[in-house]
């Protein structure tokens, strides 16, 4: 009974600690819904990052090379890139919110996923101007050496909140 408890113990273990972001592998997923929710924690880990400026955690989740395409800022290559314009524009001045029932997760066979949804922006600061902004987005997360990591962005149609 104890070498079971302890192997019990082991495996508990292991998922908390194998790796940051304790999240289902591609090479183990199954079914739709397992990737929906693999790749729904990947958001929440994400954006909990971008909405607290932990920057560390936040470039961890983003391929080196990633690509990020915004229909009023251009495109930025480069992680490094990426998350420095998350420092300087976005930490302490805005909050990103998944808007509810919007998301969309479909498999990529052999690479990842793609995740598609609408997302909402306040500005809960003092520099809040009252405006809530919303736009719709992609991003391709791929699967690579035991991670996760996004390699492509496209966030467009940025307009205020419906």
């Amino acid at each position: 009974m104890s070498k079971l408890f302890a192997l019990l113990l082991m495996v508990s273990g292991a998922f908390v600690f194998a790796g940051a972001q304790a999240v289902q592998g591609l090479d183990t997923i199954k079914s739709q819904e397992e990737l929906t929710r693999a790749v729904t924690a990947l958001d929440a880990q994400l954006f909990d990052a971008y909405n607290t400026c932990n920057l560390e955690k936040f470039s961890s989740l983003i391929a080196e090379d990633v690509e990020f395409y915004h229909d009023k800022g251009g495109l930025m290559v480069g992680g490094k890139a990426l998350t420095e314009a998350i420092k300087n524009n976005i930490c302490g001045k805005v909050t990103r919110e998944l808007v509810v029932g919007t998301l969309e997760v479909h498999s990529i066979q052999g690479y990842g996923a793609v995740e598609i949804g609408v997302h909402r922006f306040n500005h809960p600061w003092k520099q809040d101007h009252g405006v809530v902004g919303e736009a719709k987005f992609i991003h391709l997360w791929q699967y690579k050496d035991g991670a996760w990591k996004i390699t492509r962005v496209i966030s467009y149609d940025h307009d205020a909140a419906k």
